[in-house]
């Protein structure tokens, strides 16, 4: 086994069992906080469209706001959260602080996949409600997480961060996302696998993209490739006859 996939797969590890230290919370509803006001819409803050490890807390709470019809924040709003049953809040109901914010932590459920979760507010004549889409990864698809972030988000991920300076702005054939769905959502598997493996032009693409044959084993290309599908938006729906949907 390479020495850069020994190191990912102990990175995994390490990962779940620091995941594993803060134990997953109990999703009964508390006896909910009262509200001293009421909105009218409620939106995402942040904290949507995150993966993470299945069955453990996401790395960055949920955040959402109340406003009121003018588009202002409403403080003392109720919010509820609910999701999936193996989904878990912490709080699952809470008040909205002064700037109109509800912020909870999302434990995500044991099966890897898309979670809708929605957080909602009474309002003063109807429900307001907001659906936010987690994304919890199986082990397959943290080894993918790991390697693209080690091979592959430094072109492929424009916005840079503290730990990761992207070149997607550098680029003169600029990278498709990996979460870019419409795209790679029509290429096979085979035809990812051939441009992982011999890069760009294996497929008449961009030469600027690298080939990796020599540094990612298959089991490392199957794990990336199952990454982008899974992170893909919209979701990737695999071709041919499909006889059972949950």
């Amino acid at each position: 086994m390479k020495r850069s996939t020994i190191r990912i797969r102990m990175c995994i590890a390490i990962a779940i069992m620091a995941a594993a230290s803060g134990c997953k919370q109990n999703s009964s509803a508390p006896i909910a906080p009262k509200p001293i006001a009421a909105g009218a819409a409620i939106v995402e803050s942040s904290g949507g469209k995150q993966s993470g490890v299945s069955g453990f807390a996401l790395k960055d709470p949920l955040v959402v706001q109340v406003n009121d019809d003018k588009g202002t924040a409403v403080a003392g709003a109720l919010v509820d959260f609910h999701g999936p049953k193996d989904v878990a809040f912490d709080p699952i109901a809470v008040l909205t602080d002064s700037s109109g914010q509800a912020t909870t932590a999302v434990t995500l459920g044991t099966i890897a996949g898309r979670y809708a979760i929605v957080a909602s507010t009474p309002g003063k004549s109807q429900p307001a409600t907001v659906q936010i889409v987690e994304t919890a990864l199986g082990y397959q698809q943290q080894l993918g997480s790991l390697l693209a972030d080690q091979y592959c988000n430094s072109c492929h991920d424009s916005e840079s961060s503290a730990e990761r300076v992207s070149n997607y702005d550098n680029l003169q054939v600029k990278p498709h996302a990996f979460s870019d769905g419409d795209t790679l959502n029509k290429m096979s598997d085979a035809d990812l696998t051939a441009i992982l493996q011999h890069g760009g032009p294996a497929l008449n693409r961009s030469a600027l993209m690298p080939p990796y044959g020599d540094t990612l084993s298959p089991a490392d290309l199957r794990a990336l490739i199952a990454y982008i599908r899974i992170v893909s938006d919209p979701p990737y729906e695999p071709s041919g006859t499909v006889y059972a949907r949950k």
